[in-house]
Formats: structure tokens, C-alpha cells, sequence
């Protein structure tokens, strides 16, 4: 779906300021009519300023995604508006990097104008918002529950190799009740708890979740003589169709695959449309998918780069925050990534989709439902049309399944 004009509106609180915080966005079209996009998420202890600035940056984040090009934003935070507009100095070291990070989004749009508007007409944006801060506390209640329950002594089926539960379709969980577990004291509380998950595993993730095939895509030219390969497009070489080929013939045969979406890129699309003819579904291609800009580095190999840019190189390798010269940084990826994430789950609930994208932003989806630090970036190796699994549940929750399997090729 592409547009070329749009408003944004968005909107953050903290209850405690700072306290429990979330923000809220939402795209309409150029009539305010109809909604294009919708963005929530609670982000922990935070204040008003820092979440209002996070509503913003997922408001243009999602205008990004839908191909807009002319941006109306609409806040009820003067704050955000006047200096989002140059009007107001950017002063708390808080909202530095969030302001910079919105004003590199909207350097990407052809018109950006900010509007304050009163709190009664940014509805829609405050309810997402406080959706996100009500979400924030059931997640706290379930995960507490859950910490009780790992609290007790151990018993069958509570550990990683014995997760206590039959699988039921893909992804889905039934819980297993033990004898033990009903004569336990604390088995109501813990009962609960079950309830609320629908599927009470070791790892104490709920409902069913929405679980991602990242396939990367087949190899290029560059790919070949290793060299940084980003914004740049190269098509697949002939074995690189051929490992597309296979990619698809082994999801295929899988089956029960909801959707096929895709990096824009021609080499993403291309392993992508082989997928999707072979599934007979269409592509959908999510710009938040492309790969890292390399900026300056594209086509250059590591030991090129090295040596052009020697002591940036060597500090971009172990900082996320760097950008490639001209290019973006890994933490900037994150973020885009992050994004499509929210998004994918909340249109995709419960269902298997393949996504088709690139080395950064598969390792950033990993690293997501890892929920770890980002060495992984630098440490994790995917082969060429490899398939990993990551499956990201409705209350937070996630899992990684599966890393680099090439054994279909």
C-alpha cells in the first residue's frame, strides 16, 4: 500500500511521570477519515516528554512504511510541536536523541508540518496510549504470577527439556495437569495465571503466537566476493534463484502459511515471489524490512572499509549507535525493525508468515526475541537462504526455535 499525504497523530503518557509509561500513534489518510496504520506500546518506567516523542517517532516510523511522502503531525504536546518545529531549543539530554531521531525520519518525507491541537481532539492517539499502559500492568500481573509459580520447588515438567505441555497446532499449547500441581497450596494463584496465558510452558509465554520463517534471501554478486551489500541491488546470481527455488519447495511442503512479506529489495523479492508462487499467495512488501544503508561502505569489502575508514570502522563494529558513514546505524535499524514487528503481529495474530529480508534485519528479529544485548549482531552467522524461526506471542512474550538452517539446499 503506498499513499502520498497523511496525518499523523500521536500521543504519550506516564502514570507517575515518571512511571508507567506507553505511547500511542495513528495514521489516518488525508481526510482523516480512514485509518491507515496504528501504533502502541508500553515502554516501562518513563516520562510524559520522553513517551511523547517515542508516540511521534512510531507515527512517522508507520507513515514511512505506508510510502507517504507529505506528513500533517498532530499533538497535544506544545512541547513536542514547538520544537520538533525550530522554535524551541531541545535542551533535556533525555530528549536529544529521540528529537534527532525524529528529525532524521521526517529528512526522509518531501513536507512535514507539526500542528498542536487540544487533548480532546488527539482521542484516538491517547487511548492507543493508554491501551499500552493498561497492557503494561495485566503483562506485570501475568509475568508475577508466573515468577511465583518458578519460585516453587522444582517439579516434572517445569524445565526447559519438559515443558509440561502438548503441542496442539502450530504454535498452540494445551496445559498438562498434574496430581502435584493440584494438591499444591498455591495452585489457584498459579491457576490463574494459567488462565490468563492460555499457554503456561516453562518460559511463561501466553496465548498463540505469531510465528515468523526468516528466510534470507539467495546470493548475489556482491554476496560472492563478500562485500557490504545494502541499499544497493543486485539481482541472484543463478545458484541464488536455485536456493530460492529450494527455500520455497521446503515451505511449501510445510504448508499452513498465512503470508509471504518482503524487503523491497530485488534480491529479497525475488527469493519472496518464488516462496509465494510456490505457497499460491501474493507478496507484500514492508519497507521496514530493507537492508542496513552502508552508506559510503556499499560495495566495499571489510578490508576496504578498514582501510578507508579506519578508525570509524573499528568503533562502527562494536557500536550500535554508529552510523556507516552516510549511512544509518544499527540501533536506527532496530528501531524500523521493531516496528514491522509490532505491526506483522498485530495483522498477522496467531498465524505462520514467511518473511523474506536481509542479514540485519533477521539478526535484529532474532535479537528481539531474544531479548538480548546487541553482540548478537556481531557474533551470530546466516548462511545465504537460510530459514530461522522466531515466534512473538500477544502478551510480550517470544521465542527462538530455529537459527540458520540451510539443511533443504
Amino acid at each position: 500500500m503506498s499513499v502520498r499525504e497523511v496525518i499523523v497523530e500521536a500521543d504519550g503518557g506516564s502514570r507517575g511521570n515518571p512511571g508507567t509509561a506507553g505511547y500511542g500513534a495513528v495514521v489516518f489518510d488525508a481526510d482523516r477519515v480512514g485509518v491507515l496504520a496504528e501504533r502502541k506500546e508500553a515502554l516501562g518506567v518513563a516520562t510524559n516528554n520522553v513517551a511523547e516523542y517515542r508516540g511521534l517517532i512510531a507515527g512517522l516510523e508507520a507513515a514511512a512504511e505506508l510510502g507517504a511522502r507529505v506528513v500533517t503531525v498532530r499533538m497535544d504536546s506544545k512541547l513536542v510541536v514547538e520544537q520538533m518545529s525550530g522554535r524551541w531549543k531541545v535542551k533535556h539530554a533525555a530528549m536529544i536523541p529521540l528529537a534527532d531521531r525524529a528529525r532524521r525520519l521526517a529528512a526522509g518525507f518531501d513536507r512535514v508540518t507539526y500542528r498542536w491541537i487540544p487533548r480532546a481532539e488527539n482521542s484516538h492517539a491517547d487511548r492507543l496510549a493508554n491501551e499500552a499502559m493498561d497492557d503494561a500492568g495485566l503483562i506485570e500481573e501475568v509475568h508475577e504470577a508466573v515468577a511465583a509459580t518458578s519460585a516453587d520447588a522444582p517439579r516434572q515438567g517445569s524445565g526447559p527439556g519438559t515443558s509440561g505441555t502438548t503441542p496442539s497446532g502450530a504454535g498452540e499449547q494445551v496445559p498438562a495437569t498434574t496430581a502435584a500441581a493440584r494438591a499444591d497450596p498455591a495452585a489457584d494463584s498459579r491457576s490463574a495465571a494459567a488462565r490468563l496465558s492460555g499457554s503456561p510452558g516453562w518460559t511463561g509465554a501466553t496465548g498463540r503466537p505469531t510465528r515468523f520463517l526468516l528466510l534470507r534471501h539467495g546470493q548475489t554478486e556482491l554476496s560472492v566476493q563478500r562485500r557490504y551489500s545494502g541499499r544497493g541491488n543486485p539481482p541472484l546470481t543463478a545458484v541464488g534463484r536455485e536456493q530460492a527455488a529450494r527455500a520455497a519447495k521446503m515451505l511449501a511442503a510445510k504448508g499452513d502459511i498465512s503470508a509471504v512479506v518482503t524487503s523491497p529489495l530485488g534480491r529479497a523479492r525475488e527469493t519472496a515471489e518464488a516462496t509465494a508462487a510456490a505457497l499460491g499467495l501474493e507478496t507484500r512488501v514492508v519497507e521496514g524490512l530493507t537492508e542496513t544503508d552502508f552508506g559510503d561502505w556499499e560495495g566495499l569489502t571489510f578490508r576496504e572499509a578498514a582501510e578507508r575508514d579506519p578508525d570509524l570502522h573499528a568503533r562502527w563494529l562494536g557500536d550500535p549507535s554508529l552510523p556507516a558513514p552516510g549511512g544509518e546505524s544499527f540501533d536506527e535499524v532496530r528501531e524500523r525493525v521493531e516496528a514491522v514487528r509490532r505491526d506483522l503481529v498485530a495483522r498477522y495474530p496467531g498465524a505462520n508468515i514467511v518473511v523474506v529480508s536481509h542479514v540485519t534485519p533477521i539478526k535484529t528479529l532474532l535479537q528481539l526475541a531474544l531479548g538480548v544485548g546487541p553482540s548478537l549482531l556481531y557474533r551470530l552467522h546466516l548462511d545465504l537462504a537460510s530459514l530461522s524461526l522466531a515466534e512473538f506471542y500477544p502478551d510480550g512474550g517470544s521465542s527462538v526455535r530455529l537459527v540458520n538452517d540451510t539443511s533443504y539446499l
